[in-house]
């Protein structure tokens, strides 16, 4: 069985939320979650599968606790790791760069080598432009807690199933 390991930054809590939700869903126990304000890089190197977390801040910017590890991840080697995403962020208010952390974070785990799994499809969203989008789809899970958060439990569901296919576990 591979080795799940979730690390997030949040700074209301909402991302928080996202990722227990999501270490009860996959049945991993909670030693397995990390808060990035706590954590170092090479924390990553333990895991098979690394799921990532952080909320969208001011135009497009990663969670403050993201900020110095973000740059560690891409120079970290994660070849042979798998990397899902997800981010909480506001498409009315920040409709030009919507979950930018998400693109941010999925584009730092593949300069690092490792592979992604996990995109959304972004029919769906309200929004205008984000850096989590490649082809139509968003390079891993996208929520609007603030303005959709009655589509939260769907599509957190939909992306656990998805994540555990194209992952293996």
């Amino acid at each position: 069985m591979k080795k799940v390991g979730v690390f997030y930054g949040s700074s209301t809590g909402n991302t928080q939320s996202v990722a227990e939700t999501i270490v009860a869903k996959l049945g991993i126990d909670k030693s397995n979650l990390f808060d990035v304000s706590n954590t170092s890089v090479d924390k990553f190197a333990e895991y098979d599968v690394l799921i990532l977390g952080s909320s969208t801040w001011g135009v497009g910017d990663l969670q403050d606790d993201w900020e110095g590890l973000a740059s560690q991840l891409g120079k970290s080697d994660l070849s042979g790791k798998i990397v899902a995403v997800f981010g909480v962020g506001d498409s009315s208010s920040y409709p030009d760069t919507f979950c930018d952390a998400v693109g941010i974070l999925a584009e730092e785990a593949e300069k690092a080598g490792a592979t992604l799994v996990g995109s959304v499809d972004s029919a769906g969203y309200s929004f205008d432009d984000s850096r989590a989008l490649s082809d139509g789809e968003f390079r891993g899970l996208v929520l609007d807690i603030d303005n959709e958060d009655d589509q939260t439990a769907k599509r957190v569901a939909g992306w656990i199933e998805k994540i555990k296919s194209e992952a293996g576990i």
